[in-house]
């Protein structure tokens, strides 16, 4: 069969089978949608299968001398940044006769601003309608991360979504990692005095992290019970998020496959992270690639590593002195 070209689709990966089973779904969409005459293969970056280096040799298996790999995440932070490229770059390393291309984030698109919003007036949809947008709180919940300008793009994110929508005030939480955690965040929020607060989880798809978000929403609603807390539902599959994918890939091959490296902590001295400058560009997630789901046959995950994988904490000290520098050739 002749394809059009080899794109490799790299997920996050979960212990939660749900955030597995929406990611594969998606892809299989993407397959028959924007991706239609692609040889497509996916993989996943920690727990589940198939991992990532499966997913490519199965396209080198079937001939590819060029594959376009493109990252299923919605920031560039240490997974877009490091671990993906990490596993990228080792690959292109063992087969030299063939080219890998990789793709840039999702980052911060009209397309999925326009698919937040949503997400956000499906869950008003049923609201109580004597309650204005004047008189609501839009939360919006990133994942958190150690990168700094990562979790700052969900300040973006939430500002241009209550401008856009007419929302009295936007604030925002994290999951984890970074704060405020959402309980905390919601709990301060409650003391501006609005009658609604809307929480929305800025995520691609369901999991564990999802989960704990709207438990924090339903204990600090609890607290207040004058207050109408309403939960939005993250991206998931909506129809632009996929037309998001679609325009990654073509900017692979069009040279506009930039990201925004201007407050990225391994270019620029950023305050409070000086020590990361030109650290090496290595993967942190070989101790959980393939491990299984929370699912499988008894995996246990108290490795006692010290590790937070629901919140991702992955404070690893970059120095692999064994590796050089390799910030620099990797489609960013």
């Amino acid at each position: 069969m002749s394809y059009k070209g080899a794109v490799m689709i790299c997920g996050h990966g979960s212990r939660d089978e749900r955030a597995v089973s929406q990611f594969n779904a998606m892809v299989e969409k993407m397959k028959q949608t924007h991706l239609a005459g692609y040889d497509v293969e996916s993989g996943f970056l920690e727990f589940a299968h198939p991992i990532l280096r499966d997913g490519f040799e199965k396209l080198k298996a079937r001939g590819h001398k060029k594959i376009h790999a493109l990252p299923g995440m919605l920031f560039a932070a240490g997974h877009v940044k490091n671990d993906l490229p990490s596993e990228v770059n080792n690959f292109a390393h063992a087969n030299p006769d063939i080219e890998v291309k990789y793709g840039r984030d999702l980052a911060i698109d009209p397309k999925l601003l326009k698919a937040s919003a949503d997400r956000i007036e499906e869950a008003l949809a049923g609201a109580d309608d004597s309650i204005s947008r004047k008189e609501t709180l839009l939360m919006v919940v990133g994942r958190g991360t150690n990168d700094p300008d990562a979790n700052a793009n969900v300040y973006k994110v939430a500002r241009m979504l209550q401008e856009g929508m007419g929302f009295a005030r936007v604030e925002i939480s994290y999951s984890g990692v970074a704060h405020p955690r959402v309980n905390a965040g919601l709990r301060e929020a409650m003391k501006l005095g609005y009658k609604r607060v809307v929480v929305f989880p800025y995520f691609l798809f369901v999991g564990i992290l999802i989960d704990r978000i709207y438990d924090h929403a339903d204990e600090v609603a609890g607290e207040f019970p004058d207050v109408e807390f309403i939960k939005a539902s993250y991206l998931s599959d909506h129809p632009l998020v996929l037309e998001s994918f679609a325009e990654r890939l073509a900017e692979i091959d069009s040279g506009d496959n930039n990201m925004n490296c201007q407050l990225c902590k391994y270019r620029e001295q950023i305050i409070g992270y000086e020590d990361d400058v030109a650290t090496p560009q290595v993967g942190h997630h070989h101790h959980v690639m393939g491990i299984g789901t929370d699912g499988g046959h008894g995996h246990s995950h108290g490795h006692g590593h010290g590790h937070s994988h629901d919140h991702h904490d992955h404070s690893h000290d970059h120095h692999d002195h064994d590796h050089p520098p390799a910030h620099k050739a990797t489609g960013s």
